[in-house]
């Protein structure tokens, strides 16, 4: 049996549900400086950043990017995203990934320069958005002092967005944070097929 609703019944529903979503947004926020998470063992966690930081450089706002693992891969979006230096600030500071690098006080090191770097950026008012790319990592090895983070992200100016990626995010980021998002891996060609890292898909 269809139930499908009529024309004129689906008019009416649709109606209401407007009714009740402008309800919900006359009473919100018009804005609020964020601290937005990603994090999980899936794929797309700087992408999903890089998305926002693209929307925010296209309404003109004034951006920083500080890369804490990644930095020996240079990687290829910060040739594109230079298109747009007289908005962005891009610092890849990372010695690369801890496997690679394997010496403990070198990444602690790197990692305590771009956390004094992205100080700089989060509070400083002429920056809306700011992306701490992996600094979940350097959290989660105990390079950083999530303390001292979370401190610093209280004290930041009111419209100033902030994300932190990687994955293995703190429980206590994950508290203080108003958006979160777990990426969830279900399916890989490193670890299914074998296929190794590609130009365009991973760097």
């Amino acid at each position: 049996m269809s139930t499908q609703l009529s024309p004129e019944d689906y008019k009416k529903k649709m109606q209401k549900r407007k009714e009740i979503q402008d309800q919900r947004l006359e009473n919100m926020k018009a804005q609020k400086g964020l601290i937005v998470v990603h994090t999980g063992n899936g794929k797309g966690k700087t992408t999903a950043a890089l998305g926002m930081v693209v929307r925010s450089l296209g309404h003109g706002y004034q951006v920083a990017i500080i890369q804490f693992i990644k930095g020996a891969w240079e990687p290829a979006e910060k040739e594109v995203l230079e298109k747009w230096s007289e908005q962005l600030q891009f610092y890849a500071m990372g010695e690369g990934f801890t496997w690679e690098t394997q010496d403990r006080e070198k990444d602690i090191i790197a990692a305590q320069k771009a956390w004094a770097k992205a100080k700089e950026f989060i509070l400083n008012p002429d920056y809306k958005l700011v992306l701490l790319d992996e600094i979940n990592i350097a959290l989660k090895l105990d390079y950083l002092d999530i303390n001292e983070v979370i401190a610093t992200l209280e004290q930041k100016p009111e419209d100033c967005h902030v994300i932190l990626t990687g994955r293995g995010a703190k429980p206590e980021l994950l508290e203080k944070a108003d958006l979160v998002t777990e990426m969830k891996l279900i399916k890989h060609p490193f670890r299914e097929q074998g296929v190794k890292a590609q130009p365009g898909i991973e760097f």
